[in-house]
């Protein structure tokens, strides 16, 4: 799966143009995720200089992107005219969804058991209700 993941507000906290602390197992995930053969795209606002330092704080922590705002490495955005900042990513991790950003263990147990967050919850929920117990079967019934 192609995933394309925002940077400020979602692998760091907010604190553009500086780097934020890390999210919470946003590193962590984003490895497993890469051990798991997806492809991840860095997808940001930063350009330049900025772009460069969040590239290099991921590498630094072990997470090398498949592409960094483009849909592929080799893709020169400078020569293509009809270059399009859009990706063409199965899924986008970014805080700005609506609803938020849920926490890096539920975002990769979606993408793990390709499960909706609606999904996620039912289940849950189904975990909290108190067992119904059974009647016992009586011989006129």
């Amino acid at each position: 799966m192609i995933i394309a993941v925002d940077f400020d507000g979602t692998i760091v906290e907010h604190r553009y143009p500086e780097i934020g602390r890390e999210i919470p197992f946003a590193v962590e995930t984003l490895k497993k995720l890469i051990e798991d053969r997806h492809q991840l795209i860095l997808w940001s606002v930063r350009e330049g200089r900025l772009l460069d330092e969040a590239v290099e704080w991921c590498r630094q922590r072990g997470v090398e992107f498949y592409a960094v705002n483009k849909d592929f490495p080799e893709e020169d955005t400078d020569k293509n005219r009809h270059y399009s900042r859009k990706l063409k990513a199965d899924l986008f991790i970014d805080d700005r969804n609506l609803g938020g950003l849920p926490d890096w263990g539920t975002i990769y147990r979606m993408i793990k058991e390709k499960k909706s967050m609606a999904q996620l919850l039912q289940e849950e929920w189904e975990e909290d209700q108190p067992v119904a117990q059974k009647k016992k079967k009586r011989w006129w019934f």
